[in-house]
């Protein structure tokens, strides 16, 4: 297994070759930056109609609440506990979107990473060849046309950490105000 590596490590190839080569790579990396960000678009507007639907659901039980002529402070743990079981619900949901979302952005960034080093690459091999006088048949290294997939810093997950913390906290706001709205609209 060593000597096969050792013999194919860096192996030339004509120039065109590596060209074409870099060209696909570059075309393949585009079109998977495209696609992730088309879903995370329609993970961005199926989470839109997840909000929408919870604050209609939210406010057809806040409706109920005030209109309710038979509802007293004795029943408040009904509305709390279908709030809870709600928010729980929702929960859950948008934790399985987000997490899409996440991934979906994880993913275009390394796509984006990896097209740009290639981007880089091409450069530098058309430089050269620019740069060579009627040289023509020279060939290229392994090396120079060989673009492994890229991934970004660990960094990175701080900005999902942020925007689950966002989101969340958010939901949190929300549980609080309508159990404290329910007690005091069932109980004052």
């Amino acid at each position: 297994m060593a000597e096969y590596e050792s013999s194919h490590h860096n192996y030339a190839i004509p120039k065109e070759t590596a060209l074409q080569a870099l060209n696909t790579i570059i075309q393949l990396h585009f079109e998977k930056t495209l696609e992730k960000k088309r879903a995370v678009d329609l993970q961005k507007k199926e989470l839109w109609k997840l909000f929408q639907l919870f604050f209609l659901f939210l406010a057809l039980v806040f409706a109920a609440q005030v209109q309710s002529p038979r509802l007293q402070c004795r029943h408040c743990w009904v509305p709390i506990g279908l709030l809870t079981l709600a928010h729980l619900i929702f929960y859950v949901s948008v934790a399985q979107t987000l997490r899409c979302i996440n991934g979906f952005k994880y993913q275009r960034r390394c796509h984006k990473l990896t097209l740009g080093l290639a981007t880089e690459r091409l450069r530098q091999i058309r430089m050269r060849m620019s740069s060579m006088v009627a040289g023509g048949g020279e060939d290229v290294v392994r090396d120079d046309y060989e673009i492994h997939y890229q991934e970004p810093p660990d960094a990175y997950f701080g900005k999902f950490k942020r925007n689950w913390a966002l989101h969340f906290g958010f939901l949190i706001i929300i549980y609080m105000f309508m159990v404290s709205s329910s007690v005091v609209v069932l109980c004052f």
